[in-house]
């Protein structure tokens, strides 16, 4: 079991992704839920609800960052890509040097976080030449 956490330690990484991702849904199937027992109560009172929850309900939640003019959207996307960039730097140094003797896995880690970097700076790009027009 030693040897496979030594040799596998880099799917933790995924492992936590996929939990956050579950965390995430989790998180809003209950806002949502809690959103349509407060309709509901409305609805079985016979007034009706305020405009603002129903757009709650309306809106996907996939959608619930979308742009709005005048707020700070973007300002993540450049941190996202000065981090993937400086990890995967990191990653390609270690695998140059065959840290652990794993230079073949920190190869792939550092290929993976430049990939995320090269795609924040894409979105960051074309989201505000998107949201300028």
């Amino acid at each position: 079991m030693v040897e496979f956490l030594q040799d596998k330690w880099w799917l933790l990484f995924p492992l936590a992704w996929f939990i956050f991702g579950g965390f995430a849904a989790m998180v809003n199937y209950y806002r949502q839920k809690n959103v349509l027992k407060i309709i509901k109560t409305y609805a079985d009172r016979g007034e009706q609800p305020p405009e603002a929850l129903l757009k709650i309900v309306e809106q996907p939640i996939d959608d619930r960052h979308e742009y709005q003019p005048g707020t700070r959207m973007n300002d993540g996307n450049g941190f996202s890509v000065v981090l993937f960039g400086v990890m995967a730097v990191g990653f390609g140094y270690a695998s140059w040097s065959n840290m652990y003797g794993a230079g073949d896995a920190f190869l792939i880690v550092a290929f993976v976080m430049g990939a995320l970097a090269a795609a924040s700076l894409v979105s960051a790009v074309l989201g505000r030449r998107r949201h300028r027009d």
